[in-house]
């Protein structure tokens, strides 16, 4: 038997902060299990025809989430996929309710300053407008950590290449796998 079917028999759900890699590491866990990749954000913003600051600026936070919230449902009646959620999509419990009934959700976990370095990177983050990304985050990692640690499998990754974090990710979902056929 392959080893790998196990895997692809759902949806691999991907959550936490901004920042923490879902996106890159989804693409390449995507890649070894021969599953497509999808982005939920990607989507969002396919979906309204326009980029999330603009979303955040013109509708506001609520309608984004509403839309994120359908989105996902949309994604998760799809065949399994590898699936990048944005940072707070967890966060809504119908969501979260959807992820964990439809797929394996898996938890990134990564130092906030680790995260802040990241993201400063990048200005197309609307919840770090004008603000100081550490501090940012610390909230978001306060109020949010306790929700993230309801998904399936916890992964902790570093200031490490990519490639050690998927790793750890495909070590994580075979002894997922393993113990649920026990």
């Amino acid at each position: 038997m392959d080893l790998l079917s196990p895997l692809r028999a759902r949806t691999i759900t991907l959550v936490g902060l901004m920042g923490v890699g879902k996106t890159s590491v989804g693409k390449r866990l995507a890649a070894i299990l021969g599953l497509p990749f999808r982005d939920a954000d990607n989507e969002v913003e396919l979906a309204a025809g326009r980029s999330i600051p603009d979303i955040f600026a013109d509708l506001g936070e609520g309608a984004f989430r509403e839309g994120e919230r359908r989105v996902i449902a949309r994604l998760l009646d799809e065949p399994p996929h590898v699936l990048a959620t944005g940072g707070g999509a967890f966060m809504n419990p119908e969501t979260r309710a959807l992820i964990k009934s439809r797929s394996v959700s898996i938890w990134l976990r990564t130092d906030v300053a680790i995260l802040a370095r990241r993201v400063a990177r990048k200005d197309n983050r609307p919840l770090l407008t004008g603000k100081d990304p550490l501090l940012v985050l610390r909230d978001l990692a306060e109020i949010r950590y306790p929700v993230y640690a309801e998904a399936d499998i916890t992964v902790d990754s570093a200031d490490t290449p990519q490639h050690v974090t998927v790793d750890n990710v495909m070590k994580a979902l075979v002894a997922y796998v393993e113990a649920r056929q026990s």
